[in-house]
């Protein structure tokens, strides 16, 4: 599991790879806020709704932040 960190060293987040391949997008809280499929090329949000093609993963954290 990766670590993901903003430029004030503040954790953001979590970034897992499944065995499948998937990977799992966490908050800080242990929360999923997305998945991105390599097979296909697409990413989800949490509630599995499309949120573009390539791997947006990080985005869905700057999405958090701006909602707070």
């Amino acid at each position: 599991m990766q670590k993901l960190y903003d430029s004030d060293a503040r954790l953001l987040g979590y970034l897992a790879e499944t065995a499948a391949g998937r990977r799992v997008l966490y908050d800080a809280n242990f929360r999923v806020r997305g998945y991105y499929y390599p097979a296909t090329d697409k990413t989800y949000d949490a509630d599995m709704r499309l949120v573009g093609r390539g791997n947006l993963l990080t985005s869905l954290l700057a999405a958090e932040d701006a909602d707070v």
